[in-house]
């Protein structure tokens, strides 16, 4: 044993105190790169009108994130490995904060494009290298936990991006002042990681941390030993965030376009989404710990998405409904788009809750690190995909408050990619109740050495 091994072993563990403010950290700068994201939604209605953009040139906006995502996920873990966690925290969040920037500084559809695409380069391997950091400082049980607290308080910032229509209303007369607000919270993003860094560089030479050990990269030989319970994950969770996530890149703009909402009522109506997964992501998941039946879950939460975007598009409204965000502001909003919205948050709670969990009960753990990156690579290769077709529906059928019907298209087009989900919901269910199951329906849970 060298003497640097030696002296990591004798050095005491870092207190509880230590690693819960470096979670509060390395949160809070998945804070700010989660409302640089979100913030394109609330402006969308003001590109439009001060910039001309169509639907069509928005919907790559959103796209140009994913591609970038892509070429990012190839690369695999090697960048991280390179730089370290507490380095690539840093240095990947000073991208997101320059691709903030770079979205607000000038009227020209190619720099905000190159700007999301910047921010697709920064922002995913940022996620990395922060779970990746969260797993050298803690273990067992308080793993879950931590993650559950990482991933509530980063869901804040996109929900916060939503209440910007609120609590900074007098910015939206323009479509750059809140994007240079989002610039300004995505400073608490290189606050927060420096503050880790100097917390991790302490800690090395004062306690001994984990080790996270090498990322597996994404090995294409291994496809053909996944199973087709797998494989129906997968397709379940391609279409599920092709659907929620470019329904919420346009939900604003289409609560203000179709159903005549001021653009503070909107925000508060889509914050519904994200506020639900804060509340009732690590609910549910104690819950099917607790029961089993992790595919009935899933088909179910298919079953109850498939009506959604039809009943937002053709049922009536009914009569208007308080909405209190306690702290944030209220509105009154149709009573129809409260249910619908409410129920879509449920659906997005419950889904990822039990889907990313059932994949290590259907994949061998020594393959687990491809199955999930081949995961994210289709989810992210359909998630491409749909913005894009979203705002040429739009544009094709001149959706706008004087035509709210041709909004439509686009939400049948959202109603195709659900009934998708239950189809491969409802597969999957069928492949794990027969003698091929994996065990997803019952209560034992898997857990790691």
């Amino acid at each position: 044993m060298s003497q640097a091994d030696h002296r990591s072993v004798t050095l005491p563990l870092p207190p509880p105190a230590y690693r819960w403010v470096v979670l509060l950290f390395i949160s809070l700068a998945m804070f700010g790169n989660y409302y640089v994201y979100d913030s394109l939604g609330p402006v969308i209605d003001l590109m439009r009108e001060d910039l001309g953009f169509s639907y069509g040139q928005i919907g790559f906006l959103s796209s140009a994130y994913n591609i970038a995502a892509l070429l990012v996920l190839l690369i695999g873990g090697i960048i991280i490995d390179r730089f370290g966690t507490k380095n690539a925290i840093v240095v990947f969040g000073a991208i997101c904060l320059g691709a903030a920037a770079v979205t607000a500084m000038a009227p020209h559809y190619e720099t905000i494009l190159a700007g999301r695409f910047l921010l697709g380069l920064g922002s995913e391997p940022l996620i990395v290298a922060a779970t990746t950091a969260l797993a050298k400082w803690f273990r067992g049980k308080e793993l879950s936990f931590a993650f559950g607290i990482n991933l509530s308080i980063s869901r804040l910032g996109s929900a916060s991006a939503d209440w910007s229509t609120s609590f900074a209303s007098p910015l939206y007369t323009n479509w750059q002042d809140p994007l240079w607000l989002a610039t300004a919270i995505g400073g608490i993003t290189v606050t927060a990681a420096l503050l880790y860094w100097l917390l991790e560089k302490r800690a090395e030479t004062s306690y001994h941390l984990g080790t996270t050990g090498e990322h597996e990269k994404l090995k294409f030989r291994d496809l053909y030993s996944f199973t087709p319970s797998y494989w129906y994950v997968v397709a379940l969770c391609v279409v599920f965030y092709s659907t929620v996530f470019p329904f919420r890149t346009f939900a604003i703009d289409y609560f203000q376009q179709a159903h005549g909402l001021d653009r503070e009522a909107a925000g508060l109506l889509s914050s519904l989404l994200p506020v639900a997964a804060i509340i009732l992501t690590p609910l549910f998941g104690l819950w099917v710990d607790r029961i089993g039946k992790r595919s009935f879950f899933m088909a179910t939460g298919s079953l109850v998405m498939l009506p959604l975007f039809l009943l937002v598009t053709y049922a009536p409204p009914g009569p208007d409904v308080p909405l209190i965000i306690p702290f944030i502001g209220s509105a009154q909003v149709p009573l129809t788009l409260f249910v619908v919205i409410f129920l879509l948050g449920a659906v997005f709670s419950l889904i990822p809750a039990v889907m990313w969990p059932s994949v290590a009960y259907i994949v061998d753990e020594r393959r687990l690190g491809s199955a999930y990156a081949m995961m994210t690579l289709c989810q992210q290769l359909g998630w491409v995909v749909v913005p894009p077709v979203i705002g040429l529906l739009n544009d094709s059928f001149q959706a706008s408050p004087e035509n709210p019907a041709g909004y439509a298209a686009g939400m049948w087009f959202y109603t195709l990619l659900a009934s998708l989900g239950l189809v491969f919901s409802w597969l999957l269910y069928r492949s794990e109740k027969g003698p091929g199951g994996h065990g997803l329906e019952t209560i034992t849970t898997k857990t790691g050495a």
